[in-house]
């Protein structure tokens, strides 16, 4: 399991978001998202979880940079 929270560069289909979860807790990236869309079916606060991980998860990119 990584240790690292950040939005990898490969993998990503929209923002990263759900592909960094997935590196970070070694699931699938696929897995990651099913289960995210599957939230949605729910009430809830998914859509403003996942805006704020977007705006809080840096890119892997900036991470390396940072010298991490």
């Amino acid at each position: 399991m990584s240790r690292k929270l950040v939005r990898p560069r490969q993998g990503r289909m929209f923002a990263g978001v759900c592909a960094g979860l997935a590196q970070r807790f070694g699931m699938s990236a696929g897995m990651v998202r099913l289960l995210f869309v599957l939230s949605l079916l729910l009430p809830g606060t998914q859509v403003i979880i996942y805006l704020a991980l977007w705006i809080i998860m840096p890119n892997e990119d900036r991470y390396l940079v940072a010298g991490h």
